[in-house]
């Protein structure tokens, strides 16, 4: 999780900023002002400063803030001057808004503040709908308003374009005031501000709820706040019952004020249409004598403070019941408190004027469990303590908790010198001792000289840092192996006499020293100060106030925040002004090393021991029949593992069932599984055996299991039995094929040389796929080793390079570079309405209508009250509508259609018989992988340049898309630093949704109205090229998704057509021409040697439809670049794949060159026969999936 920070002002006015991943609060330098009041959000703080005024902070990003101004030129024809600006006396303005109502010409467009510039000069938009226009961006119509075309036609009298031109917001990291109001009434000096309600609405995005009181107690509403406009554009005064004091506001719809009586007064009617609300509802304290002063609320709680200082906890609040029903009174006494994420909770104590956090809330319990005082000093008291361990170090004492081992100070270096000589030499007195005592290698007595005793000794010194690199990975001392201390502590004497270390000539205070076994034998180890109290400032922070709405904490979340800091940390490496230090600990790693290699060479003679045996594992679980009737049936099932004379390891794997009272039983030899992958389904904890031939077939063996973990224990020992059987060890080649399932389940594959020859080439079906841990909504990559991923939630990830975590924890050998991951996504299910003439629309069907509540399908019931999150996934929210369904939705979020099913829009016509609504709750899982999160924008598609060749430092074409639509370009990719350094925006004129970068940087992408656009120039001397050329996409479709690959261009759209870009050559890198080439895909991706693999859906499988099958182009070269015919691999249930870092070309492999003779065989069908006709494109029947079979 990335860092963020909790924000407070101490009693002088300062405001400061502590990290979750920090100990120590950051001075926000303006010495200029000083704070009162803050109300912080992630992406920026607000405040009232001394001079009563509103301010805002923003924080840096690197994606630029711009806001698009926009108008109209309207013209209409007459016989005497063709189009011109003389309009009629009832036509709109000449410059209008798009609706025409409101006149805005060129001039009058001003700056909304003196924290904004302009980008650009005004300009025309030449598209429309994805299209492009005629030069001059002119559109057409018969009359305003009208439906405007391209094209100019007969009776085309009017004519309209649309001009353009971006503002940029330039305060960024600094303070900067809110504007007055330009027109009415100036409010009063502000007294409190109040920030949230980002969850109300997405529409616009980064939508925000500012509320402000001023010193006379009114209380008014900033408009218009969203990502593209920070500061908003105007202050709207609302109506309250009485004189407001105070005023907070949640994450959602939950706005609360104190009242100058001491009441509270809760705002109602808070939604995405209106989210000022609409009216106060009062809600008495628990003692009308002893009201309220403050008061914070968050998504479900209310806290509060009274006058007497006393902590109240508000029951039963929510969206629902907003009042909530009872008050619970803490035993603390605090000064203020304030609600942030999550629904944590920081609080001021009264007396101490520190701040406190409230541990223990989680979801299951909002009053948290205890209060706990954050302890973090401020970033002042650790410039002194840094320059106090500088003074120390001079002088040659290393520190740790305690004192150990002080060295004798020496006055020059020359005497430095002689004194770790003297160490050196009583360094060789350990390693007499050692091998006098602990580890003799005489041949005679070799057996009882334990080889893992000397190998203990030598990895202990191996890892002693050198370098800056290695000491700042290890914030702990390094010896903490027991052997090890116990050897060195018969050599501690003879250390201390030839060092000539001395106690008494520390020069310091009395200090306990610690001369115990645990002490370390080298000071190379990172040691904390543990006498900070003599350095640090005597003031203790006094705080005023404190806003937690920008620090995302969690229950599980570990802070430094609540432990006496013990200085800074350092290395003995930092200090290269005396290189003389690390001459003895580099004498001790050689001779170990040296003496290591001895006692094995002496052991090369004997014969390799090799284990002959067998193990097996048995249990019991369910069994999907493969004959009919089809149902679940209880099995027992047994794994046998042998090792054979050669070493290796294989096994088989076996179901024994029962049928007709005649006890049979199937079988699996290890070798042959192709994949094991777990299944979505929520009746079942399933997971499927493929072999290739079941992958022809699309029915894999499925096994259910009566507990979850029971499930994943199998799939453990089921990979590493198949991981031993194929002699597969350590993370993926570089060459890798990478592919996610429809559950975020990340597989990878090693591709064969063969898989892309022209003739005979290895089938896909025969590709062994194995999981790597963590979660992830898509992948890509390069052959560099490079590998990007994005979750649901739109967090980026990037490969560490491990092949453990998930199941794999702790039965792998990798545990390194393994982290913990959080996938957010949400669950969706749909509310169902007939119209009848009685009633309109209600929730009671036709009999032969779908479940009123149900899937997307129709054919599950899903209700509100029985819908679960998928396995190991945990509710994080409540049900709520989602107004982002594909089609549009109406002001209550419902579509409209003329029956069940059908095309859905989001308005109501006369011919619409039933409507829908799609309800969501978000769940979150949390995991572990081998990847690591690319911190703080938020991306939804990215592309690597699958590179053909290139040296390690040479830097890596990396695209993306964030969530907000902005092109951007990573800058810093190399194979030594994957992860990059920073992104660099590329200026768009609206909003893209896809992007590919193709071997020779050629740069394509998909807009949101789904158009095409090339970027100009794109080289690695001009990593971000000039221009973009929009291309036009093929006629009445709309495009989703593109990848590029050498020479070759292929989109999706919306359809699930597969198109590929005819005319593409170096002299004219746009192509000429789209042509179609299948049906039913769902994603595409396209190689560096330009092969074509996707992922499609309704293929036919022996028993049902599948949906989510990865294919392989076959026949792809440069004569037929778009392919001949399909080659199927993985069965159903995948949602991505990418080959983008598979550049083996198929002239390395050893296969015939005689033409294909036979075509590609289909799987068999239903009746049992084999197809042997080609097929060209993913077209079957279009009938519903077997709802038993393995999809998504």
């Amino acid at each position: 999780m990335p860092s963020s920070l909790l924000w407070a002002v101490d009693v002088h006015g300062k405001v400061y900023t502590l990290s979750t991943a920090s100990q120590y609060w950051e001075l926000c330098r303006d010495a200029s002002l000083e704070f009162k009041r803050l109300a912080a959000v992630k992406q920026c703080c607000w405040g009232i400063a001394s001079d009563q005024q509103i301010y805002i902070y923003v924080h840096l990003n690197e994606v630029p803030i711009r806001y698009q101004e926009e108008t109209f030129e309207n013209q209409r024809w007459n016989p005497m001057d063709g189009f011109c600006d003389h309009l009629l006396p009832s036509d709109r303005w000449q410059w209008s808004d798009i609706t025409g109502l409101k006149h805005q010409p060129l001039k009058e467009f001003k700056l909304a503040s003196q924290h904004w510039e302009w980008e650009s000069n005004w300009y025309v938009d030449e598209n429309i709908g994805g299209e492009p226009t005629d030069k001059g961006g002119w559109t057409y119509a018969i009359d305003f308003p009208a439906t405007y075309t391209k094209s100019k036609r007969w009776n085309s009298c009017v004519r309209r374009r649309r001009w353009i031109r971006y503002r940029r917001y330039k305060s960024c990291n600094t303070w900067a005031k809110i504007p007055s109001q330009n027109t009415g009434p100036l409010p009063d000096p502000f007294h409190d501000i109040a920030v949230g309600g980002w969850e109300i609405t997405d529409e616009p995005l980064g939508h925000l709820s500012v509320w402000a009181v001023t010193v006379l107690g009114k209380v008014f509403y900033r408009e218009n706040i969203n990502d593209q406009n920070p500061e908003g554009s105007s202050w709207t005064e609302i109506q309250t019952v009485g004189e407001v004091v105070q005023i907070a506001c949640g994450p959602c719809d939950l706005v609360c004020a104190v009242l100058w009586e001491g009441q509270l007064i809760m705002r109602k009617g808070l939604n995405r249409e209106n989210p000022k609300g609409n009216s106060w509802q009062i809600i008495e304290p628990q003692n009308s004598g002893n009201g309220f002063v403050q008061v914070s609320v968050g998504v479900n709680v209310l806290w509060a403070v009274t006058r007497d200082r006393k902590m109240w906890f508000r029951r039963g609040v929510c969206s629902e019941n907003p009042i909530g029903t009872g008050w619970i009174c803490m035993n603390i006494e605090m000064m203020m408190v304030n609600v942030g994420l999550n629904d944590q909770v920081w609080g001021i104590g009264s007396e101490d004027r520190s701040i406190y956090f409230r541990q223990g809330v989680t979801p299951t319990e909002y009053s948290g469990k205890a209060w706990k005082v954050i302890v973090a000093n401020r970033d002042q008291d650790r410039s002194s303590c840094a320059s106090s361990a500088t003074s120390l170090v001079s002088a040659g004492y290393f520190f740790g908790d305690e004192v150990r081992w002080p060295f004798q100070p020496s006055t020059s270096d020359v005497d430095f010198s002689l004194e770790m000589e003297g160490i050196a030499e009583g360094t060789e007195n350990i390693l007499e001792t050692i091998e006098r005592d602990g580890c003799p290698h005489n041949k005679d007595v070799a057996s009882s000289c334990p080889e893992s005793k000397c190998d203990a000794v030598t990895s202990v010194f191996e890892n002693i840092s050198f370098n800056d690199e290695t000491s700042e990975k290890s914030p702990q001392p390094i010896f903490e192996s027991t052997s090890a201390q116990s050897w060195l502590a018969g050599g501690r004497q003879a250390l201390q006499d030839d060092a000539k270390l001395d106690d008494a000539h520390s020069g310091l205070s009395p200090v306990n020293l610690d001369l115990a076994e645990t002490s370390s034998a080298s000071a190379a180890a990172i040691y904390p100060f543990g006498i900070e109290e003599h350095y640090v400032t005597d003031e203790q922070s006094l705080w005023a106030w404190v806003s937690g709405g920008g620090c995302d904490i969690e229950a599980h979340t570990q802070l430094s925040w609540f432990n006496v800091q013990s200085g800074q940390t350092f290395s003995i490496q930092s200090f290269s002004s005396y290189p003389q230090q690390t001459v003895w600990r580099k004498q001790i790693v050689q001779q170990l090393i040296e003496r290591s290699k001895r006692e094995v060479d002496d052991f090369k003679h004997y014969e390799q021991a090799v284990e002959q045996s067998v193990w097996i594992k048995k249990g019991t679980m369910q069994w999907w029949r493969d004959g009919k009737p089809h149902k679940w049936t209880d099995v027992k099932v047994a794994l046998e593992q042998f090792t054979g004379n050669d070493g290796k390891r294989d096994g088989i794997f076996f179901i024994y069932y029962t049928y007709n009272d005649e006890k049979k039983y199937l079988h699996l030899f290890l070798n042959e599984v192709t994949i094991l992958v777990p299944i979505a389904n929520e009746a079942k904890h399933s997971f499927a055996i493929y072999t290739p031939e079941r992958t022809k077939q699309r029915w894999p063996i499925r096994l259910a299991t009566v507990t979850e973990q029971d499930m994943y224990d199998w799939l453990a020992v089921l990979s590493l039995a198949c991981f031993d059987s194929r002699g597969i060890h350590g993370p993926p080649s570089h060459q890798a094929i990478w592919s996610v399932t429809c559950k975020g389940d990340i597989f990878v594959s090693e591709p064969s040389p063969s898989l892309e020859a022209t003739s005979h080439p290895m089938p896909s079906d025969q590709l062994y796929w194995r999981q790597i841990g963590g979660h992830l909504r898509m992948i890509e990559c390069n052959n560099q080793g490079i590998v990007w991923g994005i979750g649901y939630d739109h967090t980026t990830w990037v490969y560490t390079g491990g092949h453990g975590g998930g199941f794999f924890q702790g039965l792998t050998g990798s545990t390194d570079n393994i982290y913990t991951q959080s996938d957010v996504m949400c669950v969706y299910i749909y509310e169902n309405q007939r119209w009848n003439p009685l009633t309109g629309y209600s929730s009671r069907g036709l009999p032969t209508d779908r479940y009123m509540w149900s899937d997307a399908s129709g054919l599950q019931e899903c209700t509100k009250a029985h819908t679960k999150p998928p396995s190991q996934w945990t509710w994080v929210s409540d049900w709520y509508i989602d107004f982002n369904a594909p089609g549009g939705t109406d002001r209550n979020g419902w579509q409209f259609a003329a029956d069940f099913p059908a095309s859905y829009h989001g308005y109501k016509t006369m011919k619409d018989f039933v409507r829908r609504r799609r309800w969501a709750r978000k769940c979150k899982t949390v995991t572990t992988g081998p990847w690591f999160e690319v911190a703080p924008i938020g991306l939804r598609d990215l592309s690597l340049i699958p590179s053909m060749s290139q040296s390690a430092g040479d830097q890596v074409a990396l695209w993306a898309i964030s969530t907000k639509g902005d092109v951007l370009c990573r800058m810093g990719v190399t194979k030594q630093n994957a992860m990059g350094v920073s992104w660099l925006h590329i200026g768009t004129d609206q909003p893209f949704v896809s992007v590919s970068i193709g071997t020779y940087y050629q740069v394509w992408a998909i807009a949101k109205d789904g158009s095409a656009f090339y970027r100009g120039s794109v080289s690695p001397q001009n990593s971000t090229g000039d221009c973009w050329y929009h291309i036009p996409s093929p006629s009445k479709q709309k495009l989703i998704q593109v990848s590029v690959g050498r020479t070759s261009v292929c989109a999706v759209d919306e359809n699930g057509n597969l198109w590929f870009r005819q005319g593409i050559s170096p002299s004219y890198p746009q192509g000429s021409v789209w042509k179609h080439v299948s049906t039913n895909v769902r994603k595409v991706s396209v190689g560096p040697l330009d092969q074509v693999w996707i992922v499609a859906d309704k293929v036919q499988g022996s028993h049902s439809l599948s949906c989510g099958t990865v294919c392989h182009r076959l026949g792809v070269q440069p004569q037929e670049p778009i392919g001949s015919c399909w080659d199927y691999g993985i069965g159903g249930g995948w949602d991505y794949v990418t080959v983008r870092a598979n550049s083996m070309d198929s002239s390395h492999s050893r296969v015939q060159s005689t033409p294909v003779q036979e075509p590609v065989k289909l799987p068999p069908t239903q009746n049992g026969t084999a197809g042997a006709k080609s097929i060209k494109s993913l077209v079957v029947e279009q009938h519903e999936p077997d709802g038993r079979a393995v999809k998504c």
